[in-house]
């Protein structure tokens, strides 16, 4: 049944069929690896402070990790100091300021901004740079550093010194900072690059570049390998339907064919 003209040009038929999903899925499957790939963020080029980001609002994926410059002055009464920073796996303290930045906001009001100046190994290092950077405020100075989003504000241990702090957060600073009020504020901090003397570069390297699946083409991929194979099961079943009609039929043919013969026979024996 299978070698029948009809059958074979079914077969092609089918297989042409089959070919082209295939390629549909091979497609869907490319545009999934398409999707996935990593792509380069430019973060280790440096950009203007204002083009990445604004101040009043959380910074956007795209500007987590990006380095960025800047130009203004360290406030010398707001710096404080965070405890447990780790550096390349040590325990340390940061050297943290209060930096106005001048010309960030469109209006031209400065605006604050929290930089993590350097990392010391232990708080008494910390103390001493900052009492040698608590001088008069300068302005005009640029700053380069990877931008970052504000962590969580924690809880002071009940039973240990309230003014401890641990997190990076820029709410619980901008509440220590003076001569804030009304004046807005970004809502992520700076790890500056090159730290002042005394203090070690935080470790800050730039961000890992995540690469995620397109589940939903690799659905349609394997839909379409699913219809590629049930293309020639089709086929495969209308030839074998056929086949079965075809014995069904002959098997009716000889049923009839045989009391014909049988009455046939009787009229001659009784001639």
């Amino acid at each position: 049944m299978m070698l029948r003209p009809r059958w074979i040009g079914a077969l092609v038929l089918a297989l042409a069929l089959a070919a082209g999903f295939a390629w549909l899925g091979q497609w869907q499957l490319e545009r999934a690896i398409e999707s996935g790939k990593v792509v380069d963020a430019p973060s280790e080029t440096v950009l203007p402070l204002e083009q990445v980001a604004k101040p009043g609002g959380p910074i956007t994926d795209v500007a987590t990790g990006q380095l960025v410059r800047f130009t203004g002055g360290f406030n010398p009464a707001d710096y404080q100091l965070l405890e447990g920073r780790l550096n390349h796996g040590k325990a340390g303290w940061w050297v943290v300021a209060h930096f106005t930045v001048t010309g960030a906001d469109s209006s031209g009001t400065p605006v604050a901004l929290a930089i993590a100046r350097g990392w010391a190994p232990d708080k008494a290092t910390a103390q001493s740079v900052v009492a040698r950077l608590s001088n008069p405020l300068t302005t005009g100075q640029e700053v380069v550093g990877r931008l970052l989003p504000t962590e969580a504000p924690e809880l002071p241990d009940p039973h240990g010194d309230p003014t401890v702090m641990k997190t990076m957060s820029v709410a619980a600073l901008y509440n220590l900072w003076t001569g804030v009020d009304g004046v807005d504020v970004y809502e992520a901090y700076v790890v500056e690059q090159t730290p002042p003397a005394g203090l070690d570069k935080i470790d800050s390297p730039p961000p890992i570049q995540q690469s995620t699946l397109n589940w939903l083409n690799v659905f349609y991929a394997a839909e379409w390998i699913i219809f590629a194979g049930f293309a020639i099961f089709f086929w495969y079943r209308l030839v074998k339907d056929a086949k079965e009609k075809e014995d069904e039929e002959r098997e009716q043919l000889l049923s009839a064919e045989g009391p014909a013969l049988g009455e046939s026979a009787g009229s001659r024996n009784v001639n």
